[in-house]
């Protein structure tokens, strides 16, 4: 059982035990070995804590400048930290959207904040940002110093990018010896058509007016930071850049290496173990539609259980297919089809439908033979 999450209704967890929980009910013989899943966004520390990191819990800095706390998952070498639980939307005070307010220093103090426990390897988890302030929030609270035109130091926002006069990085925390891993699901530049602003500053709630200030500011802070002696132009071409509204390209400042969200977080949870000896996989999350294909978690999941074969548990089907075959997917189930109501928008009725599905599946299970059965047969 190796689901994401369904984004606004349940934990990848929660899902896993809704659906075996029907299994069971159907079948109590069933064997489930349970494996939340995530690729880098919300949930990312979930899925760590679950396979046996502990958690440190940290107060920090929210994107619009209220106190909060976020939980680091550790396991003695590696930290797990994400951008969701410290700079991303579902931190903003009663949902309010904030593209030009918003800054990533709750990011930075628990990058900081792990740093103390010395790890050898971080992993940032860079899905689900609120804020479109090229990293600069995170710098700040890793020791970088922002100073307007009048000497005044300040940390800045999206929309107060293009204020920084200079830079000073000697103050920097020393990450000399720590392997920093940026967990990444896009392949966007920092700048341009493509870019952070332009591409995800709607979605944080930016209107055509904000994009170009943002953009603007952008394109400020990179010539500030290459100023101050950075590789800033070079890095912000690169695919990944503009992840997290350029904490990608702040990341890749500070020496992290970019890495495929789904792919690496299969490997750190150890999905290939899990799977051994598994006659059946069934994932989910809560859409499945064309972002699906073009390589999140589900399908990079897929290939991998191959030979296992996958059933896929959705909250919705956009792609109104019951199969992906060519994908190692042999179902589809989605609870948009089993009811008129919204279940993203209600967990219960979500519970419900995925313990009805689990029940669904288990009766459409070949029962598997026992050894004893099979020697008769031979």
């Amino acid at each position: 059982m190796a689901p994401d999450k369904f984004k606004g209704s349940l934990t990848a967890g929660q899902v896993a035990q809704h659906l075996a929980e029907g299994l069971h009910e159907s079948d109590p013989g069933i064997e489930v070995r349970v494996l939340p899943l995530a690729d880098g966004g919300d949930g990312s520390v979930a899925a760590a804590l679950g396979t046996g990191y502990r958690p440190v819990t940290v107060p920090v800095t929210g994107p619009t400048g209220h106190p909060a706390t976020t939980t680091i998952a550790f396991d003695g070498t590696t930290a797990v930290v994400e951008v969701a639980t410290t700079a991303g939307l579902q931190m903003l005070p009663a949902g309010r959207l904030a593209p030009r307010e918003s800054s990533s220093i709750g990011f930075g103090q628990a990058i900081r904040a792990a740093l103390e426990h010395r790890p050898a390897r971080i992993v940032l988890a860079l899905g689900g940002s609120a804020t479109t302030d090229g990293g600069a929030g995170m710098l700040s609270a890793l020791g970088a110093v922002f100073t307007d035109r009048s000497g005044r130091p300040f940390t800045p926002t999206g929309a107060t990018l293009d204020r920084i006069a200079d830079v000073d990085l000697t103050r920097m925390v020393d990450l000399e010896g720590v392997e920093l891993i940026a967990a990444i699901d896009v392949d966007n530049p920092l700048l341009g058509p493509n870019g952070a602003a332009a591409v995800y500053g709607p979605q944080k709630g930016a209107t055509p007016d904000d994009v170009e200030v943002l953009e603007s500011g952008l394109g400020a802070l990179l010539r500030r930071l290459w100023e101050a002696g950075w590789p800033a132009e070079a890095a912000a071409g690169v695919p990944g850049a503009g992840a997290a509204g350029g904490l990608g390209w702040a990341a890749m400042l500070m020496g992290a290496r970019m890495v495929s969200g789904a792919g690496f977080f299969l490997d750190l949870l150890d999905f290939d173990t899990e799977v051994a000896g598994c006659d059946l996989v069934i994932t989910g999350e809560g859409k499945l539609d064309t972002q699906t294909l073009a390589g999140k978690l589900p399908l990079v999941m897929a290939r991998r259980a191959t030979p296992v074969p996958v059933i896929a548990v959705v909250g919705h089907n956009a792609l109104g297919v019951d199969n992906l075959p060519i994908h190692g997917i042999k179902q589809v189930h989605a609870l948009s089809a089993m009811t008129e109501a919204d279940s993203a928008s209600d967990p219960e009725l979500s519970a419900a439908l995925l313990r009805e599905t689990g029940r669904t599946i288990a009766r459409t299970l070949a029962p598997v033979p026992s050894s004893t059965e099979t020697a008769h047969a031979l």
